[in-house]
C-alpha cells in the first residue's frame, strides 16, 4: 500500500488552518485562498524538509511537535483576537509576560472559542489516525528528493511574489503595499494568511521597518485662513524656516504635511470652560450600555445635563487599554506592531493634559487602582507630565484595600480627592479598573459587591455582571460630585469620562441584551460614551456630529480655550465644523457620508449622501497619512523639534 506523502499532509494541514482562521476572524471564506495557498505551500515544504532528514522515529516526533505548535499558534490567535481584535505580533509576545495576571480571562476566552480550537485540533487527530494506521510516510528522504523540494519551494515562492507585485497593485492597501510598504497585519492575514503575516512581522521586528508609501493628499488651500475673518486653533510655527533648514527628508516631509494641514476653527464653545478645574476619567470597558437612570444615576446625570455626544465611537486597537488610553491622552494613532504607550516614554508631549494645564498654574495628579507598572504606565504618566502618580505599588495600597480584583473605583476616588480638591486650580486624571472583565459573580469582587442590585434584571448573568461592575464606577462619580459640592468646587469643575475600549468581555449578543438598539459587529459595537459635564452648565448640549476617542483631547483643549496648534494633533475638535472621520485599527472608517469596511472592501453611503468619484480612495489616503504622521511623531520626538524652545 502506497503511503501518504508527509508533504501532502503539511500542505493540507496549513491551508486548512488558514481557512478555518479566516472564517472565524473575518466571518467569510477567504476570497484570496489562491494567494494564501501559494504562500502556504513553501512553508509546508520547509516543515516537510525539517521532518524528513532524520530516522523515522525522530521524524515522527518532529512532525507531532510541529503540528502541535502550529495548532497552539492558531488557537492562541483566535483567543487573542477575541480580546484585542488584532493579530499577534512578536513585540507583544516578547513584552506580554504581565498577561499572566489575567489567566482567568484567558481561560474564559478559550472556553468562549472552544469550537474554533476544536477545529484547529482536527489535523492533529488526523495525524494520530494516519500514524496509528501506518498510512503516512515518516521515512528519511534522499538528498535528491530534498533538492527537488527546495526547487519547488523557490518556484512557488517566486510565483507568489510575482502575484503580489503584478496583480491589483493600484489600491493603497493592495497586496503589494501590504507586503512591502505598510504594516497592517489584519489585512495581510486576510489576504495572504496568518503565517505569512507572522513571518513579515518577525522580519520587520528583527531588522526594523519604516513605511515608505508616498501619498499626496490635497488639502484645502491654506490661504483660506487669511481670507476668512475667523480664528483658528493655531500657534506661531515658522514651517518655511523649518523646511528650509531640515536635512532629514522624513522630518522635512512632516513639516510640509503639517504646514499644509487645515487647522480647526474656533467656535461658539471655545473657552466655555476657561479657568475651570478638570477631572478626566478613562473608564475600563466603559460603554453607554452602562448608563442607566435606575442603576447608574450619577453617570446618567452627567449625560443628561452635559454634552450629549450620541454618535461617538471608541475603536479598539491592538494593545487594548494601553492604546485606548494613549489615543485619548495624545490624539495620536498608535503605531502598528509596538506598544506606543511604552515607546512614547521620554518624548516631549506639550499637548498632554498635565503639560498644558501646569503651564496655566494647575496642580496635576494621576491615579490608577491597579499595578503602577502595568504596561510601564509609571513611565508613561511621567512623560505625560503629571507631578504625582498614585497606584498600587506607589502608595495607593496604604490608603485602600488593593487586594481585591478588580479594585474599587469608588474607594480610589474616596481616598484621593483630598489630594487636590482644595487647590486653587487642579487637574486630576484617573484610569479606572472596576469595569474589567471577567463578568462573573465569582472571581469579580465588584460584581459580587453590587450583585443584589442587578440580580433580578431580565438579562444573562454576564450582562447583569457588567452592569454590576459599572455600578462601582457610578458610585465613584457620585462620591466625586459629593466631594466637589462640599468643597464649593462643583460649578468650577469639568468632568470628562470616556472608555478605553468596548466591553469585549461580553459577546455581541450579550451587549445587545442591554443595548437600546441592535448593534453590529463591524461598527456599532464600538459606539461608546463621551461625557463632558460641568456644574456650571445650565442645559444639556446635544451633539449629533460623529466623533471618536481621537478627538477627545482637541475638543477639551478648545473648551478650555487653551492655546494649541490643531494641525499637530491627528484628531479634531468635535465641536468645530471640520468634516468628521472615525478611524478603525483595520483602516475601516465612518464619515458623514457613509461607512467603509476594509475587510470586505464595501462602502455603504448614508441615505441622500452625494458621493464623488474616488471618495473612498481619497479617505483611505487621508487615513494612511494620519497613521504615518502619528508614527513619525512618535519615532522622531517631533514635538520637541517643532515646539520646544
Amino acid at each position: 500500500m502506497k503511503k501518504l506523502s508527509l508533504l501532502f499532509y503539511y500542505i493540507l494541514f496549513i491551508i486548512y488552518e488558514e481557512i478555518v482562521l479566516s472564517c472565524l476572524l473575518f466571518k467569510t471564506f477567504p476570497i484570496s485562498i489562491w494567494l494564501i495557498a501559494l504562500f502556504s505551500i513553501p512553508i509546508a515544504i520547509i516543515l516537510n524538509i525539517i521532518s524528513s532528514v532524520f530516522k523515522p522515529k525522530v521524524n515522527k516526533i518532529i512532525t507531532y511537535a510541529i503540528t502541535i505548535f502550529i495548532v497552539i499558534l492558531f488557537g492562541a490567535q483566535i483567543v487573542y483576537y477575541s480580546m484585542y481584535e488584532s493579530i499577534l505580533s512578536f513585540y507583544s509576545i516578547l513584552n506580554g509576560g504581565q498577561v499572566t495576571e489575567f489567566m482567568d480571562v484567558i481561560f474564559d476566552m478559550i472556553l468562549r472559542n472552544w469550537y474554533g480550537i476544536l477545529l484547529f485540533l482536527l489535523p492533529l487527530v488526523l495525524l494520530i489516525i494516519l500514524h496509528k494506521t501506518k498510512v503516512i510516510d515518516f521515512d528519511r528522504k534522499k538528498l535528491k528528493e530534498t533538492v527537488i523540494k527546495i526547487g519547488i519551494f523557490a518556484l512557488v515562492q517566486i510565483v507568489a511574489i510575482l502575484c503580489v507585485n503584478f496583480i491589483n497593485t493600484n489600491d493603497i492597501y493592495s497586496n503589494k503595499n501590504l507586503y512591502y510598504n505598510v504594516h497592517i497585519p489584519k489585512l495581510t492575514t486576510k489576504n495572504m494568511g496568518f503565517l505569512t503575516a507572522m513571518r513579515i512581522d518577525l522580519q520587520r521586528f528583527a531588522i526594523g521597518f519604516e513605511e515608505n508609501l508616498a501619498i499626496q493628499v490635497s488639502n484645502e488651500p491654506i490661504q483660506e485662513i487669511k481670507e476668512e475673518k475667523v480664528e483658528y486653533n493655531v500657534t506661531e510655527i515658522n514651517f518655511d524656516e523649518l523646511i528650509q533648514n531640515e536635512k532629514n527628508d522624513s522630518i522635512k516631509n512632516m513639516h510640509e504635511y503639517f504646514a499644509s494641514a487645515q487647522p480647526t476653527k474656533k467656535n461658539e464653545y471655545t473657552g466655555m470652560f476657561e479657568g475651570k478645574n478638570l477631572i478626566v476619567l478613562v473608564g475600563e470597558s466603559f460603554s453607554n450600555i452602562a448608563i442607566r437612570e435606575d442603576l447608574t444615576p450619577n453617570l446618567y446625570k452627567l449625560y443628561k445635563e452635559g454634552f450629549q455626544f450620541d454618535n461617538f465611537y471608541t475603536p479598539v486597537f491592538p494593545v487594548s487599554t494601553a492604546d485606548g488610553e494613549y489615543i485619548t491622552d495624545t490624539s495620536l494613532i498608535p503605531k502598528e506592531g509596538v506598544w506606543s504607550f511604552k515607546e512614547i516614554v521620554g518624548n516631549y508631549m506639550p499637548y498632554s493634559y498635565a503639560n498644558v494645564f501646569e503651564t496655566l498654574g494647575y496642580s496635576s495628579n494621576a491615579y490608577h487602582n491597579h499595578t503602577a507598572t502595568y504596561y510601564e504606565r509609571h513611565k508613561y504618566i511621567d512623560t505625560m507630565g503629571y507631578n504625582s502618580y498614585l497606584a498600587v505599588g506607589t502608595g495607593l495600597e496604604d490608603r485602600m484595600n488593593t487586594k481585591l480584583w478588580p479594585n474599587s473605583d469608588y474607594e480610589m476616588i474616596d481616598v484621593t480627592t483630598n489630594d487636590y480638591i482644595n487647590n486653587d486650580k487642579f487637574l486630576a486624571y484617573y484610569m479606572t479598573v472596576s469595569g474589567h472583565l471577567n463578568y462573573t459573580k465569582i472571581g469579580n469582587c465588584m460584581v459580587d459587591r453590587n450583585w443584589d442590585l442587578v440580580k433580578d434584571l431580565p438579562y444573562s448573568d454576564k450582562a447583569k455582571s457588567y452592569i454590576a461592575a459599572n455600578i462601582e464606577l457610578d458610585k465613584a462619580v457620585g462620591e466625586l460630585l459629593k466631594n466637589l459640592e462640599e468643597a464649593g468646587k462643583l460649578e468650577e469643575t469639568v468632568i470628562v469620562i470616556s472608555g478605553d475600549h468596548y466591553p469585549y468581555g461580553l459577546t455581541l449578543d450579550e451587549i445587545n441584551e442591554i443595548s437600546t438598539y441592535k448593534r453590529d459587529d463591524t461598527f456599532e459595537k464600538y459606539r461608546m460614551p463621551l461625557l463632558i459635564w460641568s456644574g456650571s452648565m445650565e442645559k444639556p448640549i446635544k451633539v449629533d456630529k460623529i466623533g471618536s476617542s481621537l478627538d477627545i483631547l482637541p475638543t477639551v483643549l478648545n473648551l478650555f480655550g487653551v492655546e494649541y496648534d490643531s494641525r499637530l494633533l491627528i484628531g479634531n475638535d468635535i465641536l468645530s465644523d471640520t468634516a468628521p472621520l472615525v478611524i478603525f485599527s483595520d483602516r475601516s472608517f465612518i464619515t458623514d457620508k457613509g461607512r467603509y469596511s476594509a475587510i470586505t472592501g464595501e462602502f455603504t453611503a448614508n441615505e441622500g449622501a452625494e458621493i464623488e468619484e474616488g471618495y473612498v480612495e481619497k479617505i483611505n489616503k487621508t487615513i494612511y497619512q494620519k497613521y504615518q504622521m502619528s508614527r513619525l511623531i512618535l519615532e522622531n520626538d517631533y514635538y520637541r523639534i517643532v515646539l520646544q524652545k
